[in-house]
């Protein structure tokens, strides 16, 4: 009897491996409670807040030393990535021989570096203040410019810096958001947002006019010294009944 042969089944494709890893679902991270999520605030809440901070600090005071707004334009810059105590310790000795931007090319980048080699990236901001003084006086007759976009244009100045000389120099109803305000805007969900020009354009539209010149200041001082990045204190907040943050501790 010849001999039955069986032909041969192929085999199924086999999944490639990355392909069949792909297939697997992967468990999603716990979702984080948002903070756009909690109850909006009113607009008598936001009232009450920033009364409070009036209350106790009438007229506040940004801590950055300076004596004119060119010097201010300078220890603002100069500030970025650092403390204002410690940028403060390098300008006071500056600022007594180089107040304007003519004195301070005089004084030159080599000189500045010198003087303020105690600031983080003191070199980048030595040549960034030379720089602008160079430009101060050659577009804006050796003023601060009166425009966020024209101090926008000076070497080293960018949002926050225009914010601040405009407010602090000009009385401008502007908003610098700094890490302590940012801070304070997304946790206490006044202002939630994932950059800082959110943060600003949330805090300018719920903060009612009468409060706004003195608000950057009030809310990077509650951010300094009460509501601190790791441990807030909580217990001396002069908002703690309002706050929305969920992990208050009062």
């Amino acid at each position: 009897m010849a001999k039955i042969t069986r032909k041969a089944t192929p085999r199924k494709a086999s999944v490639p491996k990355k392909k069949a890893k792909a297939m697997v679902a992967r468990p999603r991270a716990p979702a984080r409670k948002s903070l756009k999520a909690t109850r909006p605030w009113t607009p008598a809440e936001v009232h009450e807040v920033f009364k409070r901070f009036r209350k106790a600090n009438p007229e506040p005071k940004g801590e950055l030393e300076h004596v004119n707004p060119f010097t201010l334009l300078v220890a603002v810059v100069l500030s970025a990535q650092a403390t204002d105590a410690g940028v403060n310790k390098a300008t006071r000795a500056l600022f007594e021989v180089a107040d304007t931007p003519q004195k301070m090319l005089d004084l030159g980048e080599e000189r500045l570096r010198e003087a303020i080699k105690t600031i983080g990236l003191y070199r980048t901001k030595a040549k960034n203040v030379i720089a602008l003084s160079a430009k101060m006086l050659s577009e804006f007759g050796g003023e601060v410019p009166r425009t966020r976009a024209e101090i926008e244009s000076l070497p080293g100045a960018g949002r926050k810096t225009a914010n601040v000389v405009l407010n602090m120099a000009f009385g401008e109803h502007t908003m610098a958001v700094d890490t302590h305000v940012f801070r304070v805007g997304n946790r206490t969900a006044l202002a939630p947002g994932k950059t800082p020009l959110e943060v600003e354009l949330g805090l300018e539209k719920v903060i009612p006019a009468e409060f706004m010149l003195h608000a950057h200041h009030w809310l990077i001082l509650h951010g300094r010294y009460t509501c601190l990045a790791r441990k807030p204190r909580c217990e001396v907040c002069l908002i703690n009944d309002l706050c929305r943050w969920p992990e208050k501790t009062v």
